[in-house]
């Protein structure tokens, strides 16, 4: 019954995830922009290449070429096409930097907001340690204050 308790856990991580990551509407923006180049650039590979028999085999080839994954089977034989392709490789290297870093960042944020409280309760510690020591050091300097009275009167009834 244990991995069912680690499944539940990954479940709920993987939600907590997802909410983490739609909150950041750039990476939002960002998988729209995708979509639209990759549709964009689809069709327009259809259009002028002659290798290219269907906007779908276009789209299809924009999005292999974007996502690196060129498998090969819908490839432009012309020089635009191939231009267009190389540009796609390009936008496609961007792309996938700035999803990759934008997850980080929702990962690294969920637990800077825990690190964060756990730097409020030091500090709320160091306060109290703090004032401790303030204590202690007023009580030093009262004693050595009287120790110091003591000593002189303990010379002026020597003398």
């Amino acid at each position: 019954m244990r991995w069912l308790e680690e499944c539940r856990n990954a479940i709920h991580w993987g939600s907590n995830l997802r909410v983490e990551l739609f909150r950041v509407k750039t990476l939002g923006y960002l998988v729209l922009l995708a979509i639209m180049v990759t549709l964009a650039v689809g069709l327009i590979l259809f259009l002028i290449d002659p290798n290219i028999k269907s906007p779908f085999d276009g789209i299809w080839s924009a999005w292999v070429t974007m996502t690196h994954v060129g498998f090969g089977d819908v490839v432009p034989i012309s020089f635009f096409g191939r231009l267009l392709a190389a540009g796609l490789i390009l936008f496609g290297l961007v792309f996938f930097s700035l999803f990759t870093a934008l997850v980080s960042v929702a990962l690294i944020g969920r637990n800077m907001d825990a690190l964060g409280a756990d730097m409020l309760q030091i500090e709320q510690k160091a306060g109290h340690i703090q004032t401790g020591e303030d204590r202690i050091l007023a009580e030093l300097a009262r004693l050595h204050e009287r120790l110091k009275a003591l000593e002189k009167q303990l010379s002026s009834n020597i003398d």
